[in-house]
């Protein structure tokens, strides 16, 4: 090999071991970003709370209550004061039979009675016909409509007793204006007094389902015999869906008279005394009148209630947390996988610059050799 063709190969060959190293620091460059992006990785699995699941004790509380004749009470707060005594406040509850619940409905039938006007509109449950309860239950007396005065036993043009005019019955027909089987049943007087007993369901209707008409039909109880009254409002009569024979499509609210829970807060009721046992347990409390002058004392009942629901629905809010945290988990996982496996790939490329810088190095110092040989050779020539 002559001078100027060594020369041209060491000069090749040191710019070769130049782009190696280059190609290794970027190398060396790409596998720190790396790894700071895995250190980054690896703190956000450091720093993600761990969910735990509830403890069933923390939704358990002990509970007293104590009787009162027909009402249960349960006792919502006691605060101690600095003279021994305690401020009371809780919760009474009572049966009420004389309430109006919600009931099962049945199909509703509206008749159009001929014509567009919704305020003619007849409404049906099977035969029997839905009464307004606004509305005073009339007879036919030979054809003129006629309302009943219990006072007097007559019977009057109009439902003012004070301005209508009292009709002459002897020897007429007294009809009922109504199809309604337990209404045709009860007498003039028994009729009336129902017509009292319904304002008192409209004052109950309207105060817990809202203001407006409601309609009623009675239904025989085939266990007891008695007639018990089903309640209709008018409003929801008429926003309900009907097929072409008008037949209800969609649900009706309905209501009838039975019991209900009812229940008040008597709050921060002073002067209370409370009783423990050797346990620390609170077994009677004292009470005083709202005067003061006497007071009450009651053996308080201890139960552990626990507040199911709640449980239940902090155990599933915990699934769905462990199901996020196992998934941002698995996320991040996935991800430092890719990065392990880029950082193998540029290991693996390292290692190869690293064996081929080693060969050019080999081979620069063999062209070293031979370019001093020529030199000395060509020195020689020349001496």
């Amino acid at each position: 090999m002559g001078m100027a063709a060594s020369q041209a190969r060491f000069l090749g060959l040191t710019a070769r071991k130049t782009n190696v190293e280059f190609e290794g620091q970027q190398i060396n460059q790409q596998r720190t970003t790396l790894s700071n992006q895995s250190a980054n990785y690896y703190n956000d699995l450091l720093g993600m709370s761990v969910p735990v699941p509830p403890s069933v004790d923390d939704y358990t509380k002990t509970v007293y209550t104590f009787e009162d004749g027909a009402l249960t009470n349960q006792v919502t707060a006691m605060i101690a004061q600095t003279d021994g005594s305690y401020i009371v406040s809780y919760t009474r509850q009572w049966k009420d039979d004389f309430s109006v619940v919600s009931a099962s409905t049945s199909i509703v039938n509206r008749n159009k009675n001929g014509n567009d006007d919704p305020t003619d509109d007849i409404y049906k449950v099977g035969a029997t016909t839905l009464r307004n309860m606004s509305d005073a239950i009339t007879y036919n007396i030979d054809g003129q409509t006629a309302y009943y005065n219990t006072e007097d036993k007559k019977y009057y043009s109009t439902a003012d007793f004070q301005q209508g005019t009292d009709i002459d019955t002897e020897g007429k027909e007294i009809k009922l204006n109504s199809d309604d089987e337990y209404l045709n049943s009860l007498s003039t007087d028994q009729l009336a007094n129902l017509q009292k007993e319904e304002q008192e369901y409209l004052e109950l209707l309207k105060a817990k389902y809202g203001d407006g008409d409601y309609l009623v039909r009675y239904i025989k109880n085939s266990s007891t015999g008695e007639y018990m009254p089903y309640f209709y409002k008018l409003s929801d009569l008429e926003q309900a869906n009907y097929d072409d024979k008008g037949n209800s499509q969609s649900n009706i609210n309905c209501y009838t008279i039975g019991a209900e829970t009812k229940a008040e807060e008597v709050k921060a009721v002073e002067g209370c005394k409370l009783e423990k046992d050797s346990s620390g347990r609170y077994i009677n409390i004292t009470i005083p009148s709202a005067d003061g002058q006497t007071e009450v004392t009651y053996a308080l009942t201890t139960t552990t209630v626990t507040d199911q629901e709640a449980y239940e629905d902090a155990m599933n809010q915990y699934e769905f947390d462990k199901q996020e945290y196992d998934q941002a988990i698995d996320q991040i996982n996935a991800k430092i996988e890719i990065i392990q496996a880029q950082d193998k790939n540029l290991e693996l490329r390292l290692k190869q610059l690293d064996t081929e810088q080693d060969a050019i190095q080999t081979e620069m110092d063999a062209v070293q050799k031979v370019i001093e040989k020529n030199t000395e050779s060509t020195f020689k020539t020349f001496g």
